[in-house]
């Protein structure tokens, strides 16, 4: 089981985001798009989702939706972080449990995954 399951079409943040966390010793999977994502989320069982709102495919706020109506009552509660652009910041993401906006600070990443996995 992954600790945390990633959700992002940018490789350049992709790959920083799971070098940042997996110097903190959480084992980080990546998924290229929405295309498949609530597929992988299901499969890799992760106990965080840091999700893009922005997705080819299928957007973040989609894939977001389905997991929270999923029929596994555990998979439904998997805590989700929705990364947002700059000026996607207000967006209402009231089903998201954290929303970070990029460009972000890595301990802001790091405080903000440290206190939905613990």
């Amino acid at each position: 089981m992954l600790d945390i399951l990633m959700i992002e079409d940018e490789p350049n943040i992709a790959e920083a985001v799971r070098f940042i966390l997996t110097r903190e010793g959480w084992q980080v999977g990546l998924h290229p798009d929405g295309l498949g994502g609530i597929e992988a989320i299901r499969s890799e069982k992760p106990r965080l989702v840091i999700l893009d709102v922005m997705l080819p495919h299928r957007s973040g706020t989609e894939i977001l939706a389905e997991l929270r109506g999923d029929h596994d009552p555990r998979l439904a509660a998997t805590p989700v972080l929705m990364l947002t652009a700059r000026g996607q910041a207000s967006l209402a993401l009231p089903q998201a449990d954290a929303v970070l906006a990029k460009p972000f600070a890595n301990d802001e990443l790091r405080a903000l995954v440290r206190g939905m996995l613990n």
